[in-house]
């Protein structure tokens, strides 16, 4: 017994137990993250993937006729019977559970709302007619129903009584393909075209502005007003010939028109100008799903946003995430570098070093919310609005830079995510021999040559290393960027033809911040819902994407200058 107590004792004094618990505890969060993500990835994934329409009679205790059903279903959840009955259900409460689905029934301009329960016991002689189809709107959500007459300028020209329903169908999509191009044309002249027409009037209204608050002589004021009443002219002219071509498109695209009929029985007419697109999933084979599952994929990822960000695309927010990491980027790494070569190079390392490089590892734990209430005081408030007084008076009181934007956002990260990049930047520059800064020295270098084009090349694996934490940290976080520049809705993006091309005083869109409005101030829950963890999904990609290119430069600098440790 004795024995078998000190090979206990001797096992334990040995550590082995303790690399069992740190194996158990790396394998846990490893199970844990990994579920994690496949959780995300499933749910968010499978919200593209075109599900069949089902159609099925409806009928329960305390209805006198059954209600014809017609929707996707969503999910299925076991509840209780008492809480069937609290909910005005005539159920058997005998029977313990009852399983309910949740069938995304659109036709939420005829119905009121688009997802409804239904027990599932209700739900009789289901089944998935080829012909019900799925209109995806601009507006009210999905339509689900049947596709009954094609009208042109208010007038049928094709109905299901007169052709084949796959004639129908056929012909129905050679009329929305030319509504979409209409469309397309459309949104060019008006976000485009129009929109560089505007820009270039506001920027006439600023010179004429210029010259009130600072009128020259007498003669050069009279010639400068002729010239941009001259210029007002010729954008007008060119407003007006678009203005025309624009009205004309109104009108082809409002041209056709269809009669879809709901479940109810009820024969709706919908625009063919307010259809995004349209199938029949119920008659698809598996390849063409597959295919309709990319094209719904890239349309998320490519398009912009609608219904409250329940719908449509995330592309504004993808883009405004990555171009405010990398301008974070471009803004913390000279920063930190230089602070940590000064701490680490120059500074007495005495008490006052000592008491920065505590302040500076302080400076990582302060909570977020305090760097966005610090940016929106100094950057936009204070820097913003001297800039705005010294260099755009001619737009006051309207704000250029005296208002939250991308500029700011990106400063307040970089100024969140500074203490890291000093941090690692110093470790690095700490494990570098003093014999190989001594060896150049004695060479003849100076120390600035040393530190220049020795020290900061063999220590720019370990400034990557902090770059890499600073984005792995900054491209999720939400709190201070909605005090400095996110907003709900922002589909236009911060570049575009207009000089300077990149306007860093616009505010954008971010992935962070859109899963939250999406999750928790979305006004249609279920509709929001898969997409929470799309772009969740998607959020942790583009950080892997970036910290992955980061990564691989790292390990680039790391064999270049590896031969410089030996």
């Amino acid at each position: 017994m004795k024995k078998e107590k000190q090979t206990v004792k001797g096992w334990f004094k040995s550590g082995d137990p303790w690399v069992w618990v740190n194996a158990a505890a790396v394998s846990i969060s490893i199970i844990a993250v990994v579920g994690l993500l496949g959780l995300i990835a499933v749910k968010g994934l499978s919200h593209f993937w075109p599900k069949p329409i089902i159609q099925a009679s409806y009928q329960i205790e305390g209805m006198s006729q059954p209600q014809l059903i017609q929707g996707e279903i969503v999910e299925t959840a076991n509840v209780p019977a008492q809480q069937l009955i609290d909910a005005g259900f005539k159920v058997d409460p005998a029977k313990r559970f009852y399983d309910r689905s949740l069938i995304k029934v659109g036709n939420r301009d005829v119905f009121g709302a688009d997802f409804a329960w239904f027990l599932k016991d209700g739900l009789k002689a289901q089944s998935t007619p080829e012909n019900l189809m799925n209109l995806e709107r601009r507006e009210w959500g999905n339509f689900y129903g049947e596709l009954v007459a094609i009208k042109e300028n208010g007038q049928t020209v094709e109905s299901v009584e007169s052709t084949s329903a796959d004639e129908l169908w056929q012909a129905f999509q050679e009329r929305l393909d030319r509504a979409l191009n209409l469309y397309d044309k459309i949104h060019q002249i008006e976000k485009k075209d129009i929109g560089r027409i505007n820009y270039k009037m506001e920027k006439l209204r600023l010179e004429g502005r210029k010259l009130e608050l600072y009128p020259p002589a007498a003669d050069e004021l009279a010639a400068k007003e002729a010239e941009l009443a001259a210029d007002r002219k010729a954008l007008d002219a060119e407003y007006q010939v678009l203005q025309k071509e624009l009205d004309a498109l109104y009108v082809e695209i409002k041209r056709d028109s269809i009669d879809a009929k709901v479940s109810s029985s009820q024969v709706t007419n919908i625009n063919l100008s307010h259809i995004v697109k349209a199938t029949k999933p119920n008659a698809l084979n598996v390849f063409q799903k597959l295919m309709l599952y990319f094209e719904n994929l890239w349309d998320f990822l490519t398009g912009e946003p609608r219904e409250a960000n329940t719908e449509g695309g995330i592309y504004p927010a993808i883009f405004g995430t990555v171009v405010m990491v990398i301008l974070m980027s471009v803004m913390v790494t000279p920063f930190g570098v230089i602070a940590a070569v000064y701490l680490r190079e120059y500074a007495p390392q005495g008490r006052l070093t000592q008491i920065i490089r505590i302040a500076v590892n302080n400076l990582a734990g302060v909570p977020s919310i305090v760097y966005g209430v610090f940016g929106l005081g100094f950057f936009v408030y204070f820097i913003g609005q001297n800039i705005d007084q010294v260099l755009f008076e001619a737009s006051l009181p309207s704000p250029t830079f005296g208002t939250p934007g991308l500029l700011w956002a990106s400063l307040t990260l970089a100024l969140l995510t500074l203490p890291v990049v000093i941090v690692a930047t110093e470790e690095g520059l700490a494990r570098i021999p003093r014999a190989v800064r001594e060896g150049s020295l004695a060479l003849g270098a100076t120390k600035a040559e040393t530190i220049w084009r020795i020290v900061l090349p063999m220590a720019s694996p370990a400034m990557m290393t902090g770059l890499i934490l600073a984005v792995a940290r900054a491209a999720g976080e939400v709190a201070p960027l909605m005090l400095v520049g996110v907003v709900k809705l922002a589909p236009s993006l911060p570049v575009d033809g207009n000089f300077p091309f990149f306007h860093l005083d616009q505010k954008f869109m971010h992935l962070g911040f859109h899963i939250y409005d999406v999750g928790f101030q979305s006004p249609n829950v279920e509709a929001a819902r898969p997409l929470v963890y799309a772009t969740a999904l998607l959020l942790v990609v583009v950080i892997a994407i970036l910290n992955i290119a980061a990564v691989m430069i790292r390990n680039r600098l790391r064999e270049r200058y590896k031969a410089l440790e030996h």
